[in-house]
């Protein structure tokens, strides 16, 4: 089903939030969509799952690239980078996940584990006529894409994890203890921003995507993400894709140095490089004009 450009207005979810903490949360979502430097196409795509929202900007005849973000941070997270990357020549599709905070709308069949969440990706490849495209994701995203590209490599031409989580090693036990509380009642966006602000070590935050996670995270049912194993060596062995894995020096859910060696033994072809004084969620937006010329260099 080919996808139509509207604004939708998240409320058709039966399981969405209070009237109220939902306005709050779409009405940060606008507003740092608004800061988007370049014309925003809103595309919404139908799936078996629900509806997926795509920000979409750049060239319509550019290569497409997809970006996925990280879990909870929606597809504004990226207003660092689309400009840059529209101007590159690309066809950028931003994603909101499904069953993440967000305009995507989850009103259909639950996706069922890893093999229902990258049929959903599938889906919506189909509905915005992509038949190959280049895929990047940050955190969860990264890992998202990761599993895609094994899953898919006939659609995915090159591949650029930011920060990747799940994929080469777990997360660090003193960072699940820090980051836990966000997802326990009572979920408080002051919690959120809190966590926040210990992750980034309160330097480098874009303040308009710092309220729209921590009003997602507020505001919207407590779901579960779909997650899975990381990929074994052998399967990543098996990865056709030219991979990018840039990682944040100061990232609290892992040691970045040893990631950056677990990555180089996992994918000895991959360009692996580690981004000084950056943290997991500050990377896309402290030092954007670095973080995208790595990104195009990459692409090109």
């Amino acid at each position: 089903m080919a996808a139509r450009s509207t604004r939708t207005s998240g409320t058709a979810d039966p399981a969405a939030p209070p009237e109220a903490s939902l306005g709050r949360f779409l009405a940060a979502y606008d507003a740092a969509l608004a800061r988007w430097p370049v014309p925003i196409e809103a595309l919404t795509v139908r799936t078996p799952h629900g509806t997926t929202r795509v920000n979409a900007c750049g060239p319509r005849d550019g290569r497409p690239l997809v970006l996925l973000h990280g879990g909870g941070a929606t597809s504004t997270s990226w207003l660092a980078n689309v400009g840059a990357l529209a101007s590159a020549g690309h066809r950028v599709l931003a994603v909101d996940l499904i069953g993440d905070p967000g305009r995507s709308i989850l009103d259909g069949p639950p996706l069922n584990g890893v093999p229902g969440l990258l049929g959903w990706l599938d889906a919506v490849l189909d509905g915005l006529s992509v038949p190959e495209a280049d895929l990047c994701g940050h955190s969860y995203g990264a890992w998202i894409a990761l599993e895609y590209a094994l899953h898919a490599p006939a659609r995915i031409r090159r591949l650029a994890l930011l920060d990747p989580t799940q994929c080469f090693a777990g997360l660090r036990p003193g960072y699940l203890l820090r980051v836990l509380p966000i997802f326990l009642p009572p979920r408080t966006a002051g919690r959120t921003r809190s966590y926040l602000d210990w992750e980034t070590r309160g330097t480098g935050l874009d303040p308009a995507w710092r309220e729209v996670y921590a009003l997602g995270h507020a505001g919207f049912p407590a779901t579960r993400p779909i997650t899975g194993p990381r990929p074994a060596r052998a399967r990543l062995r098996a990865l056709t894709a030219p991979t990018l894995v840039l990682l944040a020096e100061q990232s609290r859910p892992h040691d970045a140095r040893r990631l950056a060696d677990l990555a180089r033994q996992a994918l000895p072809t991959a360009t692996v490089t580690v981004l000084p004084g950056l943290s997991h969620h500050n990377l896309l937006t402290a030092r954007p004009a670095e973080l995208n010329d790595h990104i195009t260099e990459f692409l090109a």
